[in-house]
């Protein structure tokens, strides 16, 4: 297993001191698994000014479908094919069809009735429950037969910078024989390893990295790392599952790990000032023993938080090229804390 870094380096002469020479370094980090590049530049201070909270979710729940006197009113129900009794519901989290579905199979569930909630506010217990319900929702499908039921895949976007249109915490849940890009890259990447050297790729990365200067430490059954090659501009946690291939072979023990180590590192990127996450969750199919079940939490920003800069331009929009401004190791020293 390689970690491939091209280097580069940047010459300009700084104005800010006559005009002295100035050394920028930088690298272009290739993925270990699918050589998908990463550029490591642009550099700047990780702390960002949060917005005013107040101002930012004022009036939002007016007009809200998730708040609890709309959402059993106005949200779609599964035919009874699918779902008998149209939605699921567990205390105060209710899962629907999602209006505008990803896949032939796509739901959505609403993680609380509470409007909005702090990232530092969302206990594991919630994530956990918010996840079994989604697992629940799987196997529901799995029992009717239905074509699409191969890859079960659960997206949380985290407030507006993670193209979140809706305060309301939620998570997005679908079912799709037509694995995404990144993921289908992956499967095939990890499929092929096995094939040449007999391994799995994902065992090999956790071995290669624990106790390694990209470690985060180890919960239950998942190894959590920061990322060599980082799809976001503050890095990326990765979590690798032991033995686990598919989303529907997580226990109720492992959605509370998962849960532990995501509230983790909700709290390590608040104290630089960001609030807002992609999370995705990566999977097999069932039995696909050459890959391992993953999730990538990814955080989202501004650039320019009075703007409403995004922190997708067009190196990333336009040529599938991720931006990182600090080398992962250095990120990982201010995720650790959190770990230990």
């Amino acid at each position: 297993m390689e970690f491939e870094a091209i280097q580069k380096e940047t010459v300009m002469l700084n104005p800010q001191k006559s005009m002295e020479r100035k050394v920028i370094s930088g690298q272009i980090r290739k993925d270990p698994l699918t050589g998908r590049t990463s550029r490591i530049c642009h550099f700047m201070k990780l702390q960002w000014q949060k917005p005013d909270f107040e101002k930012l979710i004022a009036g939002t729940a007016e007009s809200c479908p998730f708040c609890p006197e709309k959402i059993m009113k106005i949200t779609p129900c599964f035919p009874e094919d699918l779902i008998p009794e149209g939605r699921m519901v567990s205390d105060d989290m209710v899962l629907f069809p999602n209006l505008a579905p990803y896949d032939t199979i796509g739901a959505v569930a609403v993680m609380s009735s509470r409007h909005y909630i702090p990232m530092t506010e969302i206990e594991p217990e919630r994530i956990a429950k918010a996840f079994g319900l989604a697992l629940d929702f799987f196997r529901k499908i799995k029992k009717t037969g239905h074509p699409e039921a191969v890859y079960p895949i659960i997206n949380w976007n985290y407030m507006p910078p993670s193209g979140s249109s809706l305060i309301h915490p939620h998570l997005q849940v679908f079912f799709t024989s037509s694995a995404p890009n990144l993921m289908r890259d992956e499967l095939s990447a990890a499929k092929r390893y096995k094939e040449e050297t007999g391994k799995n790729f994902w065992d090999e990365l956790v071995a290669v990295e624990t106790g390694g200067e990209r470690y985060l430490g180890k919960i239950g059954r998942f190894t959590w790392l920061s990322s060599y090659a980082p799809m976001g501009v503050a890095g990326d946690v990765l979590a690798v599952a032991d033995e686990i291939c598919c989303t529907l072979d997580l226990s109720d023990k492992d959605l509370s790990d998962i849960a532990t180590g995501l509230s983790r590192a909700m709290k390590a990127y608040d104290r630089i000032g960001i609030y807002s996450f992609n999370m995705n969750f990566f999977t097999g199919a069932e039995k696909d023993d050459f890959t391992r079940f993953h999730l990538l939490f990814s955080p989202r920003t501004f650039f320019n938080q009075a703007l409403g800069t995004p922190d997708v331009g067009a190196l990333q929009k336009l040529f599938n090229e991720s931006l990182c401004m600090a080398f992962p190791e250095e990120i990982n020293q201010l995720l650790r804390p959190e770990f230990q």
